[in-house]
């Protein structure tokens, strides 16, 4: 059985993760870490855990207790507090935060992203998960990076749900801003378009295209849906059987003929892919749920990986339908 932790417990990536790892079957969840509801129970803040635990948070950190350690903290707090703490070298972290996803002889964190670093990560001791954005995008892209096959610009239409933007309300997040309404935001300078460069070049040596990315804020809680498109000689059968091939090893990664909806996705860990041929354009649907392919389950998804399960143990989760 594998003992876990978890440190920053309030936010959504964590009550998705808590809900996740309580009904793994080989994980015990040992401790949920949250200073700020020390000693309140999990469903005060999650309350869709009701009759699923009656576990409390606590502000203790027994590591000795543990096999792996989650932070679902908030960007540059992963950093701070391993600069500030000593952790056992044993013990497995899984990072959810953008600190260490640029990887660096500074730092041992792999990039968690299965499909592309799957063997990396058997062996890893430390996984700096992907961020959400970043997933969705990279499964429509890395088949063709690793043919060589992106010699043109990549524009990329991205749409994410509001829980994309925390747990704490802001004044682009909050329902009467959010509802009936659209925008975008950080056009062409969003802050994954560096661990999407990094993974690109990781597969297509020498890659140096420009990735126009426009990120839109939805008007629905979860889920994100990427189009994207660019220059592409073949045809959309050798498309196909490309996308096939290099996914048939990653049992979350779907090629798809049929043109896919974003409730296909949620409360999945499954990446859907869609491909279409116009002119000379390659069109790529990909959609996934951002708070599970898109954070905890991949975090899940990468801890299964790390201690030997099957990959898909505990993450047979259904699509929410109609």
């Amino acid at each position: 059985m594998i003992k876990a932790g978890i440190i920053g417990g309030a936010g959504y990536t964590a009550g998705e993760l808590i809900r996740i790892l309580i009904h793994h079957p080989q994980v015990e969840l040992v401790f949920v870490n949250s200073t700020s509801n020390a000693g309140n129970k999990l469903t005060d803040v999650h309350s869709g855990l009701l009759g699923d635990t009656e576990m409390t948070f606590t502000a203790q950190l027994p590591y000795e207790k543990i096999d792996v350690l989650f932070f679902c903290t908030a960007h540059g707090d992963t950093k701070k507090f391993l600069d500030a703490n000593v952790v056992p070298s044993h013990l497995k972290i899984i990072d959810l935060s953008t600190d260490y996803r640029q990887e660096s002889p500074e730092h041992e964190f792999v990039y968690g992203l299965p499909e592309l670093n799957k063997d990396r990560i058997k062996k890893a001791n430390r996984i700096a998960n992907p961020g959400c954005f970043a997933t969705a995008i990279q499964l429509g892209l890395l088949p063709l990076a690793k043919a060589g096959l992106i010699q043109s610009e990549v524009h990329i239409n991205a749409i994410t749900g509001s829980t994309g933007a925390g747990v704490r309300p802001s004044a682009t997040s909050h329902f009467s801003w959010r509802e009936n309404n659209i925008s975008v935001y950080k056009a062409f300078e969003h802050q994954h378009l560096n661990e999407i460069g990094q993974s690109l070049r990781q597969l297509q040596n020498g890659f140096n295209q420009e990735i126009n990315f426009i990120p839109v804020r939805g008007n629905f809680t979860r889920g994100i849906f990427v189009t994207t498109y660019l220059n592409y000689d073949g045809s959309l059968e050798e498309a196909t059987r490309m996308y096939e091939d290099f996914y048939k090893d990653h049992p979350f990664a779907i090629v798809t003929d049929k043109n896919p909806d974003l409730k296909q996705v949620v409360n999945t860990n499954k990446g859907i892919i869609h491909l279409e041929k116009h002119g000379n354009k390659l069109l790529i649907l990909s959609c996934i749920d951002n708070l599970i392919k898109g954070a905890s389950g991949q975090a899940v998804q990468n801890m299964n990986l790390i201690f030997g399960l099957d990959e898909k143990e505990g993450l047979q989760l259904k699509a929410t339908g109609f």
